[in-house]
């Protein structure tokens, strides 16, 4: 078979060695949706720089809000102002709430409803959490704290970690995807008669239905996402004992 042989939906890169698992299997369609979110993302960087540029507009006025709100955030979470964290959270939220809410634009939908792209972004979070546990209190700083209050607690402390991942993700993976359920079925049900195409135009559930589960939807899950890394990172960073939060 030859290199990026398409079996539907899914790329199959290594089919060409034999090598044609589902395990390796890669869904084009996410793959497309996510470039058009970074394509986005990148026009928005670039709109953004331009209207810091301009002094007293009130482009520049919602860009540096939009920054200080995390920069508040973040510094009431860590009790200090790190810019590596600030911006690690803001790229995070940013990335994460474009993911939700690209389906507004036609022919494109969101990629967090995959359940690869939202575990990706889960254990994205989770290793910039670790990493910066070990830069902050050491290596065997880090391991200690597995250990306590006793050396038995070890399996169970491993599992918490690894638990924020699973909860984190499927959390943002469920809800996404039941709104884009829930969106393509009310599609499904407008494409089968015009007489319902004008009405939803008419009484506007159309525009309610694209604000609740694309738009507010879409915010939330990023909201939440992102506190629940910075909540993660800010228990990592102090090593205080209050527990896992799920």
């Amino acid at each position: 078979m030859d290199i990026g042989l398409l079996n539907g939906k899914q790329w199959r890169p290594l089919s060409y060695l034999g090598i044609d698992h589902s395990f390796f299997s890669i869904n084009s369609d996410t793959i497309i949706n996510t470039w058009v979110v970074l394509g986005v993302l990148l026009i928005l960087i670039i709109l953004a720089r331009i209207l810091i540029l301009k002094k007293s507009s009130s482009g520049r006025y919602i860009v540096l809000s939009y920054v200080r709100t995390f920069m508040d955030l973040c510094s009431q979470s860590f009790g200090y102002f790190s810019f590596a964290h600030t911006a690690f959270i803001i790229a995070i939220f940013t990335f994460i709430i474009l993911c939700n809410s690209i389906a507004v634009l036609p022919w494109v939908e969101e990629p967090t409803k995959d359940l690869n792209t939202a575990l990706a972004l889960g254990i994205l979070s989770f290793l910039y959490i670790q990493i910066a546990a070990i830069k902050t209190h050491g290596f065997f700083g880090y391991i200690k704290e597995y250990f306590l209050p006793f050396i038995f607690m070890f399996p169970l402390h491993v599992i918490g970690k690894l638990s924020t991942v699973i909860s984190i993700s499927f959390r943002l993976f469920g809800n996404i995807f039941g709104g884009a359920t829930i969106i393509h079925i009310y599609n499904t049900v407008l494409q089968g008669s015009w007489i319902f195409q004008i009405a939803g135009l008419i009484t506007g559930i159309n525009f309610i239905m694209i604000g609740f589960f694309i738009l507010f939807e879409g915010f939330l899950q990023a909201f939440v996402f992102t506190m629940l890394t910075m909540t993660y990172l800010a228990i990592a960073l102090s090593h205080e004992d209050v527990g896992e939060i799920t």
